[in-house]
């Protein structure tokens, strides 16, 4: 199955986001840990110029939540929460001024933040918004995708990771990721940052 983009949010022993690009193209994208986070970025930067989706920082880190998702939406949602809003506020008012993605596919807008104790999973789709909270359980994740399993679901899946690099691992090849098709890269933070490219 094809998803597109996803955003993990939970816990293994400690709380963890993690992101992952799959890609009907080529793989031309990499994950990049910057001064600020984790950005997305073309290899080729005339890509910019055909689609200007592809570049934006995927991941941010803050004292009062970790932001992960799949486009722009990433540094106000972030902004937002340092400023002092309530993660699901942040997530419903960026989502709902920015809307979906106006490319061929009207590609959702997908989002999750984490705290210490509380999970957080956003999207916004050409027929609405969706933005829900959970509790944090152990060795479990909520994630969404931009694609197919585009829906905020109420039940958690597992996450087995021990550190930030195996958080990025698994949600490339392991459990119910394994068998979502054409992952390009990925990012993850727990407790420190991560990226996997595993093209490169």
């Amino acid at each position: 199955m094809y998803v597109g983009r996803i955003v993990a949010v939970g816990k293994t022993d400690q709380p963890f986001v993690a992101y992952r690009v799959s890609s009907r193209s080529f793989p031309n994208r990499v994950a990049r840990i910057t001064e600020v986070g984790v950005a997305i970025q073309p290899l080729d930067p005339e890509d910019m110029k055909r689609n200007p989706y592809i570049a934006y920082n995927c991941l941010r880190v803050s004292p009062k939540g970790v932001v992960v998702s799949n486009g722009s939406h990433t540094d106000p949602i972030f902004d937002k929460i340092v400023a002092g809003v309530a993660p699901d506020a942040a997530i419903q008012q960026v989502l709902t001024e920015m809307g979906y993605e106006r490319d061929d596919f009207n590609t959702p807008r997908i989002a999750g933040v984490v705290t210490d104790t509380i999970g957080f999973i956003g999207t916004v789709r050409a027929d609405g918004v969706e933005v829900s909270s959970f509790e944090l359980e152990d060795n479990s994740c909520h994630f969404i995708c931009t694609y197919e399993l585009d829906r905020v679901e109420s039940k958690g899946v597992p996450f087995l990771a021990a550190n930030s690099e195996e958080a990025a691992r698994y949600v490339v090849d392991g459990g119910v990721f394994e068998d979502l098709e054409q992952p390009i890269c990925s990012a993850a933070w727990m407790g420190s940052l991560a990226v996997y490219n595993p093209h490169e």
